[in-house]
């Protein structure tokens, strides 16, 4: 996936979600509702969770240096967690303290149909921004179940916002229950149990991101469809005697380190090696464009190996 379309699934949420957090607030003030001011938390922590996502994707783009020599590309990962732990912090837990102190001193609901409107405006948004992210992540992992594309991803500008919408639209639809329990039953605390079920739902988002981005920040394989594709390339090679191994590390999410250790034909000389690893590296940056870096190690014949070792014994 390129820079340019996370960008695109960013910006989409950062504005419905801007518009959204700001109609919460207002609807929240006026009615008195404790689920609709967990709701507007939820919205305005999200729109600075985009804001972190940009900050990551352009810091992630900075070129090489000296003492980063592989780049920069794995800073995207950090900001996804901050963005986790934001959710956790200031979503999740926000909304579980509010719904108890609710539910401990229960406020009667003004005027609920507001509420109702302005729920209706918000799933619609979300919606919205749940189908861009959605594209996304299924043009990227195309036949995957949803969880399947979730764990595949390694794009968390994508993967984080899906996840954020998904949190969103369910608790939309918690909201409006909790309301209009509290407004058909006149029991306020019907509105609070709402909140903290909101609060529930962004802390097992949270921890699912966190998760998530921590495999990636620790350095997380390539998928098994790139490292396939990889093994196809090696075997189909007949100057390759023997792939020892096989070994890769995501440095962003479109930038793959792939170190291979290989047996090459007895019978070649220094400079045809020299040449099949340069016609390798070439082989392997067509097939899979996210691979970015190739290094390889050729290792001595197995044969040797067992001669070697029968010696020295």
């Amino acid at each position: 996936m390129t820079p340019g379309n996370s960008k695109i699934v960013i910006y989409a949420a950062l504005a419905g979600n801007l518009a959204i957090a700001v109609t919460k607030f207002v609807a929240s003030w006026w009615t008195g509702s404790g689920a609709m001011l967990s709701e507007a938390v939820h919205s305005l922590v999200d729109t600075s969770n985009q804001g972190f996502l940009l900050l990551g994707l352009r810091r992630s783009a900075r070129p090489a240096s000296q003492r980063h020599p592989f780049g920069h590309g794995m800073e995207i990962y950090f900001w996804a967690f901050i963005v986790a732990l934001m959710i956790f912090a200031l979503g999740g837990a926000a909304s579980i303290y509010e719904g108890a102190q609710r539910l401990l001193d229960p406020e009667p609901i003004r005027d609920p149909w507001i509420n109702y409107l302005v729920l209706g405006v918000s799933f619609a948004i979300e919606a919205t921004s749940l189908r861009v992210a959605w594209r996304e992540l299924r043009r990227s992992q195309p036949g995957r179940t949803m969880l399947a594309a979730l764990r595949g991803s390694k794009d968390p500008s994508v993967f984080s916002i899906f996840c954020e919408d998904s949190a969103a639209l369910i608790g939309l639809s918690v909201a409006a229950v909790g309301l209009a329990l509290a407004h058909v039953l006149q029991e306020p605390r019907f509105d609070a149990i709402a909140s903290l079920a909101i609060g529930g739902i962004l802390i097992l988002t949270a921890v699912f991101l966190a998760r998530e981005t921590l495999s990636l920040m620790t350095g997380e394989s390539a998928s098994v469809e790139v490292l396939a594709s990889v093994r196809a390339v090696l075997e189909g090679d007949r100057r390759i005697q023997r792939i020892e191994e096989i070994l890769s590390m995501h440095l962003g999410p479109s930038d793959i380190l792939l170190g291979i250790s290989l047996d090459f034909d007895d019978e070649m000389t220094s400079e045809e090696i020299e040449a099949t690893v340069h016609d390798l590296g070439k082989k392997l940056r067509s097939t899979q464009p996210s691979i970015t870096r190739v290094f390889v190690r050729p290792v001595q014949p197995a044969k040797k190996k067992v001669l070697a070792g029968s010696a020295t014994s």
